[in-house]
């Protein structure tokens, strides 16, 4: 297959890339920046049609996973950069995937889980799942967020590409080893001792191991009954508390300090971040793409921590 990868040189996709080319597929990344791998790169700006487009033309998958990273201060110009690189990536997207001759068969579009509603209770799930936005005292940048992820999706559903299926990828966090990565962070918190409990601890975490993760890749292009927003996440998320003394054992770390939510607000203001990462809970589970028969490799967080720091150690 020719699979086009726009915003495909973070972590995620360096990930996907690298797993399709070691299966021979033709990997194309749309990039601002020429990077040093073995896959082809295709210069873009993310938001007006260029010559990268033929790229698109003839090609059997698109993914797109554009977009500015979230993990930053929630000020005017980051929100601007957040939202504008979002729809204007994916409003492209759909043009040059329009204009193609030969469309793709399937769109990816990254999407999020953070677009469901902040819940203790009960899952969300890809069918009956409900929305964020509308919870009382939400503060202001988890509606952001919500805000955020409602456009990302409905520029890809506005796109007129009738040849083309769409998924829309509603992806948990994903947990792989590179340096930089969610894991990697988490990690070095768990490293100094201050992987506790964060708050109350009933917040619910959603995850995904880096290799489900590509694997349900494959299994939606290889899927063609499969369209519309999909949950992308382990069947079991955990509350905050049992999921960090998991993570605390896999490791080998026996001391997590706690931290009270005042406390998190001043290391998140310091390490330029927002307590939305840590205080709302994501409970998420993917109904769909069980349902159609996909099984994960690593369903539970202990296995999934265990193989994570063991790959990790023996990285570095």
């Amino acid at each position: 297959m020719k699979i086009v990868i726009p915003g495909g040189s973070g972590q995620v996709g360096t990930a996907l890339a690298r797993a399709f080319h070691t299966d021979g597929h033709d990997i194309v990344i749309l990039s601002r920046r020429k990077g040093d791998t073995p896959w082809r790169t295709a210069i873009w700006d993310g938001k007006t049609l260029g010559t990268w487009a033929k790229e698109i033309d003839g090609a059997d998958v698109v993914i797109n996973l554009a977009g500015r990273s979230v993990n930053c201060r929630y000020n005017t110009e980051n929100r601007r950069q957040m939202m504008d690189s979002r729809v204007d990536s994916t409003r492209v997207v759909g043009e040059a995937i329009a204009a193609a001759a030969s469309p793709p068969k399937v769109w990816l579009q990254s999407s999020t889980a953070t677009i469901y509603a902040h819940t203790f209770d009960h899952p969300n799930d890809d069918v009956t799942g409900v929305i964020g936005g509308n919870e009382p005292d939400a503060p202001d940048t988890w509606n952001f967020s919500i805000d955020v992820a409602t456009a990302w999706e409905r520029v890809t559903n506005e796109a007129k590409t009738p040849k083309t299926r769409k998924v829309l990828m509603r992806s948990a966090m994903i947990m792989g080893p590179a340096r930089g990565g969610i894991f990697d962070t988490m990690l070095g918190i768990v490293r100094f001792g201050l992987g506790g409990t964060a708050a109350s601890g009933k917040q619910y975490i959603s995850w995904i191991h880096e290799n489900d993760f590509i694997r349900s890749v494959y299994w939606l292009i290889e899927h063609e009954e499969l369209s519309g927003p999909i949950n992308i996440a382990s069947p079991n998320p955990l509350p905050n508390k049992e999921f960090m003394r998991i993570f605390r054992e896999a490791w080998g770390t026996r001391i997590g300090l706690p931290a009270f939510e005042w406390q998190l607000a001043i290391g998140a203001f310091f390490m330029r971040s927002e307590t939305e990462l840590i205080l709302k809970s994501r409970r998420v589970i993917p109904k769909l793409l069980t349902d159609s028969g996909f099984t994960f490799d690593f369903p539970e967080w202990k296995n999934a921590a265990t193989d994570l720091c063991q790959r990790i150690r023996k990285l570095r």
